[in-house]
């Protein structure tokens, strides 16, 4: 092995890729070292949850034997963690519940053998919430994650141990999901890069509850998409995992997603939002997205703070909270459904807050949801002529940086500290997730820069639906000028005396 021990702890796929290829090292030596550092370091952090290093190493083996025959695959030989949600022949997928800690599908789901047939070698899966609902990492059968850069707090959720695991050092790529910001808000906490897709952009199939069977089919508001520590390889993993299902409408139809829309910062026309008309956004990313705003002034961008075109995010953010609980409520019981439906009933016409609208959400009948889809059908119209005025529009990946872990009181009776006020932690966590979710709009996750106390500062670019590869260019140019991802200083093997 002739490679740097920092290299394999925080190289892009593309330079493991050119290392392989010029048998530097082995995938089965890169491997290796990737296990020897999960197992030295993740006690603590708790990412890794489910490890598959057996058949990873068959993998490896397999890989080794391709890269000597000259193949050259998109992900060949490097090591990938996935989601805890998407299923692995003969892993345990359980979405945190503990009923289901036994099950074990048969087979992958859609976006792993699509990994597989690029040669990735996947070692296991990451830790989520209980039924993927908080924006911090635990439930009772894993226990919780923590935060590299901070272990007294949150990496984020749901995909918080994949964002864990990326900060750690643990692979260069892992997948997760997105409903309600769980992509976006771990990459900001842990300070890598991570990519929500357009909608039905990645297939789903192999992606659902247990024990219900694999099917093809799409989600309302929730997506897949890869999580890295660079924007380059957010194009190059979603150019492995998008496209439609073979086995329905891969069929008929195959993906071609334009260009970017430029590839240079001074040809960008920016939105820059850092206030939300219903939550107020903390002073630290507030004052970065400030800072970056000016930056990328600097830089030739075309940069505005405000637009009469920007649709109106207190009624955006309302419907948002309706759908959202409404593509969740399948998951009831028949007695919370009863007590859902009948709380909405019980609620004044006249009150338009969030919880009220996440409450109506979970009992909506057929007809009401159809009155929702109607009105997101008209706010996906208003971005559409947004994005006739501008390319890109950067938004906060949440109020404030990773915040300390506190599990003490159950999810709807938090409260969130945003500069010594506390708000509803549903309402300041999942509010910044709107507009990208309500309108299946790509969004890409990319740090800009760290606090006075060291933790990471992330902003999400929002594009136009299906432009996926504009928001990502757009965060490989920021990356490129202003810095990206930087290691959590206190996990430096160095300092701990491992190799």
């Amino acid at each position: 092995m002739t490679v740097d021990a920092a290299d394999l702890n925080y190289g892009s796929i593309g330079a493991l890729l050119d290392a392989l290829h010029a048998r530097k090292i082995s995938a089965s030596e890169l491997l290796a070292h990737t296990i020897a550092r999960i197992e030295a370091l993740d006690v603590p952090i708790n990412a890794i949850i489910v490890r598959d290093f057996d058949r990873a190493r068959d993998a490896a083996r397999a890989a080794d034997a391709a890269l000597g025959r000259g193949d050259r695959l998109p992900l060949l030989g490097i090591p990938v963690t996935l989601k805890e949600p998407f299923n692995v022949a003969g892993l345990p997928t359980t979405w945190g519940f503990p009923q289901f800690k036994d099950f074990r599908p048969a087979e992958d789901a859609l976006v792993v053998a699509r990994l597989k047939a690029a040669g990735a070698v996947i070692i296991g899966k990451t830790n989520i919430p209980i039924g993927l609902r908080d924006f911090q990492s635990y439930n009772e059968i894993y226990g919780a994650t923590n935060n590299p850069w901070d272990l007294g707090r949150s990496p984020g959720g749901s995909s918080g141990g994949s964002g864990a695991a990326l900060a750690a050092g643990f692979g260069p790529l892992s997948i997760g999901s997105d409903i309600g910001g769980s992509i976006r808000v771990p990459a900001h906490f842990c300070g890598v890069f991570g990519h929500k897709p357009s909608l039905g952009l990645v297939p789903l199939r192999g992606y659902s509850l247990p024990p219900a069977p694999p099917v093809p089919g799409q989600g309302d508001l929730a997506v897949v998409g890869p999580m890295t520590r660079t924007a380059p390889d957010l194009a190059l993993s979603l150019d492995v995992i998008a496209g439609p299902d073979e086995t329905r409408d891969g069929v008929g139809y195959r993906l071609a997603l334009p260009a970017p829309r430029h590839d240079q910062l001074r040809n960008f026309r920016i939105l820059v939002i850092d206030t939300h008309p219903l939550m107020p956004t903390g002073d630290a990313v507030r004052s970065a997205i400030r800072r970056l705003a000016d930056r990328l002034g600097k830089a030739g961008a075309r940069v505005a703070r405000s637009s009469a075109s920007l649709p109106d995010l207190a009624e955006s953010a309302r419907l948002y909270m309706r759908l959202l609980n409404g593509a969740r409520s399948p998951r009831l019981t028949p007695a919370a459904l009863a007590d859902a439906q009948g709380l909405a009933a019980a609620l004044p016409p006249d009150d338009r807050s969030l919880q009220a609208e996440r409450a109506r959400g979970w009992g909506m009948l057929h007809r009401e949801w159809l009155a929702a889809d109607a009105a997101r059908l008209q706010l996906q119209q208003k971005w559409y002529e947004l994005f006739r005025e501008f390319d890109a529009v950067i938004y906060p990946a949440a109020a404030v940086p990773a915040f300390p872990q506190d599990q003490s009181e159950p999810f709807d009776a938090r409260q969130l500290d945003i500069d010594g006020k506390l708000y509803p932690y549903a309402d300041a966590c999942f509010i910044w997730a709107d507009p990208a979710s309500t309108c299946g709009l790509p969004a890409t996750a990319v740090p800009i820069e760290r606090t006075a106390s060291g933790l990471p500062v992330g902003v999400q670019i929002i594009g136009p639906y299906l432009e996926d590869r504009t928001t990502i260019a757009l965060a490989g140019l920021i990356e490129r000028e202003f810095g990206g991802f930087v290691p959590p200083p206190a996990l430096s093997f160095a300092q701990s005396g491992r190799s």
